[in-house]
């Protein structure tokens, strides 16, 4: 297993890479674990007789299947993200409930702070993105909202 700490955008990210293989890995960002591929992997020996891996990003994007997944493109609603990364700890709605401008969809804890999801629109919940207890990231996909 190795450890990084990762900077993207911003946002620092701790990851754990598990299992690495051909082409794929498990991976562990800030607690949630994912399933990735990648290509282009080349292995060199450097003058000490260490392996060293080379990963080439491609153009595709990278398969990943957890709750901290980003949120989809949806024409169908208005999909409520998480504004950063943590814990969900209650989810006050579900699938086909209505709610109005400032109703509580869910409660998510990020640096030790409970952070209220608001609706920002009246709707219809079309559907729950995740569960009590599910980590995410910033940007995931938490409510949709028709």
């Amino acid at each position: 297993m190795k450890d990084y700490t990762i900077n993207i955008n911003g946002n620092q990210y701790a990851v754990s890479v598990h299992n690495a293989e051909d082409s794929s890995a498990t991976v562990t960002v800030n607690g949630t674990e994912f399933q990735v591929e990648h290509q282009n992997v080349t292995a060199k020996k450097s003058a000490a007789n260490k392996v060293t891996k080379t990963i080439t990003p491609s153009a595709a994007p990278v398969a990943a299947t957890t709750a901290a997944a980003p949120a989809p493109a949806n024409a169908a609603g208005r999909v409520i993200s998480s504004p950063l990364p943590g814990t969900i700890l209650s989810i006050n709605v579900k699938e086909g409930d209505t709610v109005k401008a400032g109703d509580r969809l869910l409660l998510l804890e990020a640096m030790k702070m409970e952070n209220n999801i608001d609706a920002d629109k009246d709707g219809v919940v079309t559907k729950v993105h995740v569960q009590t207890g599910d980590s995410v990231l910033e940007g995931a996909a938490l409510v949709t909202l028709q």
